[in-house]
């Protein structure tokens, strides 16, 4: 039996006595998740567990606080975890072009980069002032003088040598040449043509036996040279050793530890040795004030580049493991680069501008990208994917990693990878990666799922209050008092549509809090009352309803024609909901229904004018089955029913209204009119009964808003099926209406219970012989029914026709 719902069905009040305060300033601000048992458990496992692809994606909702949230949790959680290592890039003196990576621990890695910065700096103000020391330059000319001294004995002995068979050495700019003397005077070339020809020919003999002699001591003096450029540079390395080598110690006994670093320190020491000639060059007071007119490259500094040190990961402000949020996660941001710098008309770089990502900077701890803005990026997904699926973070230009343009440039050395990255975002993207992406469901195991509600307890509301006070914490808003909270924990079950429930779209919460605070500002009040968390709700619907104030004003008005008083047969007023975006509302829809003879069965208008959504053509079709069912057991279904949203021209989908669309039929075949003070929504199934619907807040109240706009009556109002009655959180206009007597809402469970409603006559029982009770809503049905099939016999046209199926 259909049942006139009391006023308390029709919207759970919150009472102020389970909030244990005067105001959210008595509070303690909430600072754990609320409402997300599920995802915190899985925020839990996946910040513990270490294991290769357990990476997460945290899936829920925008507005339910899911970015904030996570963060916050992540941090607490990173807080007790050790700070992870700093990382950064050298020069590779064996090849420059791959740059070597080097670990140290957090906050070394800054002290190391000032280290070799200090180091450099001394080393090339050590070295000149060393290599202009009185005690270099003795050294260097005891060293040169005594090889000269050699030098000069072995061309004295050549000379004398030369000079006893009538030759005389000279020096020219090609090297060291014989001459024939004669009478004391070395001749000249016309001179030596001159000479008879067996004077030339002893000439030529002497000279073959002294170039013999002469290449030998050529050797030896070329020997020489050597020697006395390796003794030079021994000299060198061993004066610059001995200014350098305290220092170099000192570094090598500080970082000892670290193996990578005094192997570094080594190569340096031993590069400094082989290029001596750019640290003892220095110029005077001229040379450096026109030093500094010059660029880096033109005063020599470039050379003095290969000895820094470049950090890329910086941990010594770190407390805890590191937890960043990419906001905008293009290829460089997220994975790294490796800048550019023009010379020349060129684009040159080195290890010195290789730049970390913030997949560097979260390594050891965690990274959060939103999903949205990572997929807008699609070669960083798949960087991401790539270095998740190696454990190694390469820095690479992406052109030259999907082979897009091949250059030579550098590839440094990649850093092992341990940071964890936490995906946000919609449940619907992560249903498409996992289907669509083998390698998402290998690197993210884990799934964290935020719910948009939340169970509707004492305990819950209590938490919802400290999580106001929090809100009101950090923005510096006014506290609400309690009866404020109380309305906005109703307001929290209006938006999930439920009695039972509480909102976690913590958004849009906020968002009436924080105009309910402008209001309270307005009456310079101490704190926000239940008034102004009613204002700001009516005004945010007002600034939205200017679309239902158009369509309610057509209705009065007689543009649509919708009918509050009278009765009608097989019409029927049915409820639908408009979307604009930020606001929904209800508006009634005359459905009609119109009867004759045949055998199409219950036809849709909406469908054949391709107007109607799949759904709403199911929710019809089953209407056939309903009339099947319940009428056809004895005698074939000889109906020919049409049936329209009346004025309807922007198409239907849903099956909220197939329950309104039986309750026409049925009036059109019994021929009883129905009370057109009443509006109707609910889905049927086969069986006759009533299901549940959404919006069924929105419908009420529309059709309310049509009702008063014409005139209360008293007799006006909705039919809804009883499981909705649960999800009533009407507005207070409403409930003053039905407690004044002028408006009612009813609950069915099926379509005889609503019929009786709608017509005032009873349905009817089917009694063992098949037949309904005389004068019921059945049995009129039934006996139209019987009566066309008994009519249709005299139309053979009318009969179906069968086909011969061809083999």
């Amino acid at each position: 039996m259909a049942t006139k719902l009391p006023i308390e069905k029709l919207r759970k009040i919150c009472d102020t006595n389970i909030i244990h305060c005067t105001s959210t300033k008595d509070l303690t601000p909430l600072t754990e998740i609320i409402g997300q048992d599920r995802a915190v458990r899985a925020l839990k496992f996946g910040l513990g567990i270490k294991n290769h692809g357990f990476n997460m994606y945290v899936a829920g909702y925008s507005g339910t606080g899911r970015k904030t949230a996570v963060k916050s949790f992540v941090e607490a959680q990173s807080k007790t975890l050790p700070v992870p290592l700093d990382w950064c890039y050298v020069y590779n003196f064996a090849n420059q072009y791959e740059p070597k990576a080097i670990q140290l621990p957090a906050g070394k890695g800054k002290e190391f980069r000032e280290d070799m910065k200090n180091f450099i700096e001394n080393v090339k103000s050590a070295l000149p002032k060393t290599f202009e020391s009185e005690d270099y330059v003795a050294r260097r000319e005891a060293t040169l003088r005594e090889l000269e001294t050699q030098r000069k004995k072995l061309i004295d002995e050549l000379n004398i040598k030369a000079q006893s068979e009538g030759f005389v050495i000279q020096t020219t700019p090609v090297g060291l040449l014989l001459i024939p003397v004669l009478d004391g005077k070395p001749l000249s070339e016309e001179e030596m043509l001159a000479l008879p020809q067996d004077m030339k020919q002893k000439l030529a003999e002497k000279r073959e036996k002294l170039e013999a002699q002469f290449r030998v001591t050529m050797r030896q003096l070329l020997d020489m040279e050597r020697q006395i450029h390796d003794a030079l540079r021994k000299l060198n390395k061993e004066i610059a050793l001995y200014a350098i080598g305290s220092q170099t110690q000192s570094l090598m006994e500080k970082y000892s530890s670290n193996a990578d670093v005094t192997a570094y320190l080594k190569a340096v020491e031993n590069d400094i040795l082989e290029n001596l000639q750019q640290f003892a060059r220095r110029g005077g007071p001229e040379a450096q004030q026109q030093s500094l007119f010059q660029l880096p490259w033109m005063r020599g500094e470039d050379l003095y580049k290969k000895y820094q040190v470049n950090l890329v990961i910086d941990n010594s402000e770190t407390k805890g493991a590191p937890v960043i949020m990419e906001t905008n996660p293009t290829y460089p941001n997220l994975l790294g680069k490796t800048e550019k710098e023009a010379q020349f008309g060129a684009l040159t770089t080195d290890f010195t501008m290789i730049r970390g990502g913030s997949i560097h900077k979260a390594n050891g701890g965690y990274l959060i990208i939103p999903v949205e803005d990572l997929l807008r990026n699609p070669l960083s997904y798949d960087g991401l994917k790539r270095d998740l699926k190696d454990s190694k973070m390469s820095i690479e230009e992406p052109e030259e990693r999907y082979g897009f343009l091949s250059v030579k440039t550098i590839k440094p050395q990649p850093i092992p990878l341990t940071a964890k990255v936490i995906l946000i975002g919609d449940p619907n993207i992560y249903q498409m990666m996992f289907s669509m992406d083998p390698d998402f469901r290998e690197l993210f195991k884990i799934k964290a799922e935020f719910d948009t509600t939340m169970p509707r307890t004492n305990e819950k509301v209590q938490q919802y209050a400290e999580f106001v006070c929090g809100l009101c914490e950090r923005e510096q808003l006014r506290h609400l008092d309690s009866g404020a909270l109380a309305k906005l924990v109703e307001y929290s079950s209006r938006l999930v549509e439920d009695q039972y429930k509480l909102s976690t779209q913590f958004s849009l919460v906020a968002d009436i809090i924080r105009e309910s605070n402008f209001y309270a500002e307005q009456d310079s009040a101490q704190y926000i009352t239940a008034g102004h968390v009613k204002k700001a709700i009516e005004e945010k619907i007002y600034r939205s309803k200017l679309i239902q104030e158009k369509i309610q004003e057509m209705i009065t008005r007689g543009f649509f024609l919708i009918d509050t008083t009278e009765q009608k047969v097989g019409q029927v007023n049915g409820l639908s909901v408009m979307g604009l975006g930020d606001f929904a509302f209800g508006s009634p829809s005359r459905v009609t229904a119109s009867i004759g003879l045949g055998r199409e069965g219950v036809i849709d208008i909406e469908r054949e004018a391709k107007m109607g959504g799949p759904i709403h053509t199911k929710g019809v079709l089953i209407l056939s089955g309903y009339l099947n069912e319940k009428y056809a057991r004895d005698k074939p279904l000889s109906l020919s029913a049409r049936l329209v949203f009346e004025q309807n021209y922007s198409g239907v989908e849903g099956d909220s209204a197939s329950s309104t669309e039986l309750y026409a039929i049925l009036s059109a075949l019994s021929g009883l009119p129905i009370k057109q003070n009443f509006a109707v929504t609910g889905s049927v199934n086969q069986k006759g009964e009533v299901q549940a619907i959404g919006g069924v807040n929105e419908k009420i109240e529309g059709f309310f808003e049509v009702c008063k706009a014409k005139g209360l009556t008293g007799e006006q109002g909705v039919m809804i099926p009883e499981s909705n009655v649960q999800n009533l959180m009407l507005k207070e206009e409403v409930l003053d209406a039905v407690k004044a007597g002028q408006f009612s809402i009813y609950s069915v469970k099926s379509i005889d219970e609503g019929i009786e409603v709608l017509t005032g006559a009873k349905a009817g029982q089917r009694r063992a012989d098949g037949t309904y009770e005389e004068g019921t809503v059945n049995y009129l049905v039934d006996k139209v029914l019987r009566e066309m099939a008994e009519k249709i016999k005299e139309y053979p046209t009318m009969q179906p026709q069968t086909k011969k199926v061809e083999d």
